[in-house]
């Protein structure tokens, strides 16, 4: 099993969208957790013809490595889908799949030691980047295919378990938004703010840095983004269970509104400029208002109900005057029941994912020992 060049195994692909054949929902982004992940970009009036196709069984990765993190942004195409990505993307295949599976590979980039070598070997002043050239000069010991294809099945016996789950997560969120609807069309809507109960409270209990959180426009809360080095947390608000936090300012996060619900029984801090509220469990749910909020029809009317000149907001007094159909409590409670457990799914979901990205470098290990066996 000798040291061999992966640029002998992997060619680069340059199709693009010429015909403009594929539109903006096939645009998709690359993360550093090495997945095809929704963009994030904004591409209202961006023309899609220069974008790179992102066939099947192709890898797409960003070059430049500069700040992410330390890790590289990349994915495999496992689908049977054509995707768009970036221009700026490089995009290859493996072009002897007789000697280098795909699916190995794969294996052999989603490992922590790829993002430290891809770091380590970027090259750049203002920024650095893992170029074409880079990534086949990487040395790489290559078992016999047979050996490779035994643990490619044990990676993707796992990744189907995942995914048969993940599915099984989807069934309760459409169950979640029919009953949603249902509602919708049986009861009137009224408007939320006599239930709603805004909270100013500061940090007067002096939590720490780690009790800092983020709201995300995917209306999770989420570890700080921000360089927290030397900031006081005094003028911090707390998030207490139960309670949920916006941020106003609607301008440029993609026509959504960050915000977050504390489902937990920690109590965090977010930003002063963050609305905190809560709600009269007695008259309404926080956990059932959240299935309105979560909603991509609470961004729209958000985005559209947000004043400004410099910066466009939504305030508390736009907030209380959302409406929303309040059924019975006991109603609200059997839907926020059905929630909370979907909430909860879905954490175990992406521990799954998780625990199968650190499979890869052992599965890597066992392959590379495995191989061994066979030069002898």
């Amino acid at each position: 099993m000798a040291l061999t060049k992966l640029g002998l195994y992997i060619k680069q692909l340059d199709l693009r969208n010429t015909d403009d054949k594929y539109g903006e929902d096939s645009v998709v982004g690359l993360s550093t957790q090495k997945q095809i992940i929704k963009t994030k970009a904004d591409l209202s009036g961006v023309k899609l013809s220069s974008y790179k196709l992102f066939i099947p069984k192709s890898f797409a990765y960003v070059p430049d490595t500069s700040r992410r993190g330390d890790k590289m942004s990349l994915a495999y195409n496992m689908s049977n889908e054509t995707y768009l990505v970036s221009s700026i993307s490089i995009i290859f295949e493996v072009k002897q799949p007789d000697i280098l599976l795909p699916d190995y590979l794969f294996m052999y980039f989603n490992r922590p030691e790829f993002d430290r070598y891809s770091r380590f070997n970027s090259w750049g002043s203002a920024r650095e980047t893992f170029s074409w050239e880079d990534m086949c000069d990487i040395e790489i010991y290559l078992p016999p295919l047979s050996v490779q294809q035994k643990y490619v099945d044990i990676y993707n016996a796992m990744l189907e378990n995942q995914r048969c789950y993940e599915r099984g997560l989807e069934d309760l969120k459409l169950v979640c938004d029919a009953y949603i609807e249902d509602l919708r069309r049986k009861i009137k809507p009224e408007k939320i703010g006599s239930y709603l109960l805004e909270s100013d409270k500061r940090n007067d209990m002096d939590l720490p840095v780690s009790a800092v959180r983020g709201l995300a426009t995917s209306k999770e809360i989420i570890a700080t983004k921000a360089d927290m080095d030397g900031v006081s947390l005094k003028n911090y608000k707390v998030l207490l269970p139960k309670q949920i936090a916006y941020v106003p300012d609607t301008s440029r996060r993609g026509d959504k509104i960050s915000l977050g619900f504390n489902n937990s029984d920690e109590t965090y801090l977010v930003s002063s400029i963050s609305i905190v509220f809560g709600t009269v469990q007695e008259k309404l749910l926080s956990d059932y208002l959240m299935l309105y909020l979560i909603r991509a029809e609470f961004d729209r009317y958000a985005r559209f109900n947000s004043w400004g000149s410099a910066r466009e907001t939504f305030s508390f007094e736009d907030m209380c005057d959302v409406e929303i159909p309040i059924p019975d409590i006991k109603i609200q409670k059997s839907i926020a029941d059905i929630y909370n457990v979907y909430i909860a799914r879905k954490e175990i979901n992406e521990r799954l994912k998780e625990q199968i990205k650190k499979m890869c470098p052992v599965l890597i290990k066992g392959a590379l020992e495995e191989g061994e066996k066979y030069d002898i």
